[in-house]
Parts: structure tokens; sequence; C-alpha cells
């Protein structure tokens, strides 16, 4: 069975560590991830492949336990204001975690995946190519539905409502550069018609319709339940887009009803669902509502009757409607894990469990082109992060295990991460991750994260003390004034935020010393990208990528330039306006992404190319891998009955999960861990 995985996009809120998705995104320990699961049956043959699915996607396959509880039937949940609201409930715009986890509840499209990370049918029930990759074939259910905002039924979900959604994502006028990276990279033709919307004016290219797209663009519908996809070059791992809201549906019949205008400011209200759930009450930064869709596809399937996510400022709170009884899960910070930890008579002790870890690769992302708050350039940080050896000394120096023990206060490096691709995206032939053939070409290796005490691989005193003096002595000569001043975001108000900024200023001091580098802590009023990102105020952010489909590419491709649609060199690194030498650094390594990426047949040599590219941003520090989350919690929810895909956004699918009335034990996640490790299958 061949195993897939996407990208879901997520920043990490200094507020607390969570997630992004394949897209962009933040999150924290007080949200819940979500899974699902079901089953297929996968059969490859050289450079071809045919899928078919049998229609049980309502079904899981990891064991329950019964602790005395009855299954939850209106699930509550808390997440972080500001850094974890919604940015748009328009689904094809969004590139964000916290808005995908969602959204994703909200509308279906034609894959899915299990608890495993296996891809399984969701409006499509077979899928396959027959020449290697190259084409690849679609067919639908009938019985999806359009509903509104109150359960009518509106329209049919068919092959158009694909063809709405992909033009819609290609247009330049319609989604901005939002989600094109994926389609442009593998869809034939979507890189012309993204330039032709482009060079429109506005209203030109707003008042497209599917005429002139399906003139340019490789794809197509026979009938109203055949999708037929064209591919720039033989992509063998397409299919795993397919759980990627890039190419999910949106019905044209409503985007005329409320204008093109109002589909991509659109409201809940005037929103049509085919997903499991609709968001009847949305509050911004306050509180959200999604009830059941009685005309959901999957009959089988386990659904809560509402699930209500409750905006709060921290984890303080979270834990307070916890004890309230209010809430269902909470995600533990080190204070309430020592609390709970240290006492065996405390009414939680035996409710301390450690989650399954996230999907989201969490790399410190520096900004090559910072700016002061009147506009003016940051000389000083600007010209310190353009010296290499200056990024050296944080490679080798900057450890983050008393951050990461915030979250995880028994294993804090458990979490740590050695590379920029998460684990578990992509397997060799003979079932080797891909990360490790990154750390195989490091001269450090990978970290021993095997009982979570060892540290991070890549920490080194002597080369950091070499890097630290060299860059100091370089910069100095250059006009740098010591300790460069690094401008770190949280949100205002949030004591839990302040709380884990102040131990990440902690963290700096010790590691490089109160002469080299000294961390701000600052704060921006409710939305991190508005008011920190696209001023570029930041020198750096800790951000998670998950990945949208199952290939080193996804991850790489968001640092190539020049490449408007890459997510990170334009709008982290700000690559465009970054000094000469930062430029040519990531043109080389553009040239090794795309070299790696011209190889489709044989797919370890593919990742081998990858490798190489990945580490030769290592080498120059680009960015620094810090941690995945695997944090501790007090739940009513059965982790591993999730979908646990490290790609697509369907990881927070609110589906099949198994819950309790009564909190779970460590002993019933041990139960659950062990027939989860059971049933997986070979890779």
């Amino acid at each position: 069975m061949r195993r897939s995985k996407i990208l879901a996009m997520a920043l990490v809120s200094v507020l607390t560590i969570s997630s992004l998705a394949g897209c962009g995104g933040n999150s924290n320990n007080n949200t819940n991830p979500t899974t699902n699961s079901t089953n297929q049956t996968t059969t490859a043959t050289g450079g071809n492949s045919e899928t078919t699915a049998s229609d049980n996607s309502g079904t899981t396959n990891v064991p329950t336990v019964d602790n005395g509880g009855k299954p939850i039937k209106d699930l509550v949940l808390t997440q972080s204001q500001g850094s974890h609201e919604c940015e748009t409930l328009n689904w094809l715009y969004t590139q964000t975690g916290s808005t995908s986890e969602v959204l994703t509840n909200l509308v279906d499209g034609l894959l899915s995946c299990d608890v495993y990370g296996n891809l399984v049918p969701a409006i499509a029930t077979e899928w396959g190519t027959e020449d290697g990759g190259l084409t690849w074939t679609f067919k639908l259910r009938n019985d999806v539905t359009w509903v509104d905002v109150n359960g009518n039924k509106m329209a049919d979900c068919t092959a158009q409502d694909f063809i709405t959604g992909l033009e819609w994502v290609l247009n330049a006028a319609k989604n901005d550069a939002n989600n094109t990276s994926m389609p442009i990279e593998l869809i034939a033709g979507a890189k012309d018609y993204y330039s032709y919307t482009k060079d429109l004016s506005a209203e030109e290219a707003m008042a497209l319709d599917n005429t002139k797209f399906l003139e340019m663009v490789g794809i197509e519908a026979p009938d109203d339940y055949t999708l037929i996809y064209h591919c720039t070059t033989a992509k063998p791992y397409f299919d795993s887009v397919a759980t990627y809201n890039c190419l999910y549906p949106v019905s044209a019949a409503m985007i005329e009803q409320i204008t093109p205008q109002g589909f991509k400011e659109v409201s809940n209200d005037q929103l049509w669902y085919n997903g499991c759930y609709r968001l009847t009450s949305f509050i911004f930064n306050n509180e959200k509502v999604m009830e059941r869709n009685e005309s959901y596809w999957d009959k089988d399937c386990t659904l809560f009757d509402s699930v209500t996510i409750k905006m709060v400022e921290g984890s303080d709170v979270s834990y307070q409607l916890y004890q309230a009884g209010e809430i269902d899960s909470v995600g533990l910070n080190e204070s309430q894990f020592a609390t709970i930890y240290n006492d065996p008579n405390h009414e939680y002790h035996d409710n301390l469990v450690e989650t399954y870890p996230s999907k989201y690769a969490y790399v410190v992302h520096f900004n090559y082109n910072k700016r002061n708050d009147d506009g003016t350039d940051d000389a000083n940080w600007n010209t310190a992060i353009a010296n290499e050896s200056f990024r050296q000394a944080w490679y080798y120096g900057l450890d983050f295990t008393e951050y990461m023990a915030r979250y995880n206060p028994l294993n804090p490096n458990k979490q740590t991460l050695d590379t920029f691709t998460g684990r578990g995206l992509s397997y060799t032939s003979d079932g080797t991750d891909y990360t490790t053939l990154v750390t195989d070409l490091l001269d450090h290796g990978a970290s021993d994260r095997s009982d979570g005490q060892g540290k991070a691989a890549r920490l080194n005193a002597e080369k950091f003390a070499e890097a630290k003096a060299k860059a100091m002595e370089e910069l100095s000569a250059q006009g740098v004034t010591f300790p460069v001043q690094a401008d770190y975001f949280i949100l205002s108000g949030s004591q839990t935020a302040l709380d884990a900024a102040e131990v990440l200023k902690k963290v700096f001091s010790n590691c490089f010393g109160d002469d080299f580098v000294q961390l701000n802590i600052r704060t921006y009023v409710s939305n991190m990208t508005q008011e920190v990102r696209n001023p570029r105020l930041q020198s750096f952010m800790i951000n998670g990528w998950g990945a949208d489909y199952a290939d080193p590419q996804n991850y790489l491709g968001q640092m190539t330039y020049p490449d408007d649609n890459a997510f990170y060199s334009q709008y982290y690194e700000n690559i465009p306006d970054a000094p000469a030498n930062v430029q040519e650094t990531f043109e080389e390594y553009t040239k090794l992404v795309r070299e790696a990426d011209a190889i489709t047949e044989d797919l370890d040599a593919r990742y081998a190319a990858f490798a190489q590219a990945e580490v030769y941003m290592l080498n120059h520090a680009m960015f620094i891998p810090a941690f995945n989350q695997i944090n501790f919690k007090i739940t009513r929810i059965n982790h591993f009955s999730m979908m646990n895909a490290p790609f697509g956004i369907q990881v927070n699918k609110y589906k099949n999960w198994e819950t309790s009335t009564v909190a779970y034990t460590a002993d019933d996640y041990a139960a659950f861990e062990a027939a989860f490790e059971a049933g997986r299958p070979a890779k």
C-alpha cells in the first residue's frame, strides 16, 4: 500500500506551540488535532497505478477502550485568540493551518486519509493513472450535495465544481497568489493561465468564467462525475494533492448568488457546504459553532451533533474551563504539567497522556529584509543576517530544549527536528524515510530522540564559538553594532504567550551570551500577518509547515527564488528584497530543487537529489530546524482515532473520532498506541 502525505502549513504562535497547515497557519496546545479512518486497497506496477476503494470511509480501524464513559455528542474545544482565529472562510484562499482546521469540516475534496495517512475515498470513489502519473482520472460519487447554513439543499456537487474551484485558485484577481504553487507545479497550463489573469485588469479577471480556463488548463470533465487532470510531467504522487484545498470544489451557483467579490469575503451564512458540518455561528475571536450536516454523503461515519470552538487568551483559561467541565480536552503548559505530575493524589494524575506527533515541522525562518516601525530598513539586522557566520552561530548554538520543555517537560528533545522537511512524508523503495537521506549527508548526522533527552545533533560548542567570533569580527568591520537586536512578536495581553517568550529570551541569553544577540519581545494586537509579517517587522518567526502532498518538493518549493508562488521565500524571508549574496544562495538552491523535481521515473533518485538541495540550505544555515510538537494533554479524545496524515488539510476533520465522557488515562493511551502500531501497514 502506498503511503502518501501532504502539506498543511502551521505558524507557531509564540503564545503556545502548534501547527500550520500545507499551508501556513497557527496553532497551539489548546487545539486538538483530529483524525479519521478508512480502508482502501492500492495496487501499483511499475509506472502505472490504479486505485480502487471500497465505500467504507466511515469505519474506524483502531480498537476502542471502554473506560466507563459514553461517546461525546457535543464536542467543545478551545483555541487561542489572535494566533488561531480564521483569517477567511474561503477554503480556496487560506494557506494557514488555523483556518484549515475549521474549513476542512465544512467541505470535502476528492480524497481523504485514514488514521495511518493512507489515501481513502471522499468525493472520489475510484482514481488512478495509466501512464505513470501524467494523466489522472477520478470517478466521483453522485450523492454529494451543497447545502446552505440552515441545511437546505442548494445543488448537486459535480465535476464542474472542481473546475470552478481550480479556476478560482489560478485566477490572480480572485485568489491573489494563494495556493497556486501546487497546481502551477503540477497541472499542465496552470502557470500560463495564472500569468494570463495576472496581466488582465482586476475587473476583467474577476469577470472570467471557465471558458478560457478550459482552453488553457489541463483539466476536463467528460461527464458530471468524471474528472481528469493532465500533469506537466509524470507526477506519481498527484493523487495525494487531492487532499489539499487547492483542488477543492466550489459551487458556481453560489458564487453567482453572492458575487465573486462576495465569495472572496464570504461569511458563514452565505456559504454552501458539502462537508460534515455547517458553520452556524461565527463570532470573531469569541466562538465558532459547527452543526452536523444531515445531508452529508458519508452516512456510516461517526459525527458529533455539534462542535464548539471557544476562543481564549491562553492555556490557563483553557485549563480552568476543563476543570469546570466546559471543554473536552486541554493541552498543558509546563507549570500545569508539573503540578499534576508531581502530585500522585492529583485528580488528573492518571490522565496525563502524550499526544501523537503533529505533522508540522517547525523551523526558524529569518527575515532578510526587515523594516523598522516607520517603514525604513533595519540596516543593522539586515546586514547581520546576510552574514553566513552569524547564521551558523545560530545553527550550532541555539538549543531549544528549555523552550520545548514548556510543552513536553518529560521528553523535550523527543520533539527535536533536524530537517526542513517533516518526518513520515515520503519513503524510498526500501522504506527509508526521506529525512534520513538528509541527515545521512550532514556531518553531524541525526539527533537521538529515543529517550527524549538527547539534544539536537547540530549543536556544537566549538563550531558555535568559532562562528560567533568570526561573525562579530566581520560584521563589526561593516559597522554592525552588538548585541544585534532581534525582534520577536507575540499576541498582546496573552500571559501564556509572554511566559513562553520569556523562556525563549532566556534561551537566547544562555546560548548566545548577552554580547551577541538580544531578543526583544514585542506585541501585536490581533493579526500577526497584517500587523507584523506584511510590514516585515519581525527578525524571525518560528513557523510550522505541514505538507500539501506526499513529496519533498512541497516543502522545498516554498523557498525557491525567483518564484512569486513560493510561500516562505516571498512572505517570510522576503528574498526579492534581500542582499545579493542571500539571493545568490537561494538561486543556487532553486537550481538544485528544480533538477531534483525533473526526476520523475526513479523516486529513489528523486529523493536523493532533493536531499542534496535541502542539505545545501542547512550547510548555509539559511534557516534553523527546530522541533515538531508532541505535548501532554488531559483529554476525552483518542488521538489515535484521528486522521494522522502529514499532508492535506483533513487532519483536523471532526469525523470518526473515538471519545468518552470520562477522561482517558495513560493506560488507556498505551492500549490505543499498541493497537495503532499493531495495525500499522508496511510502508
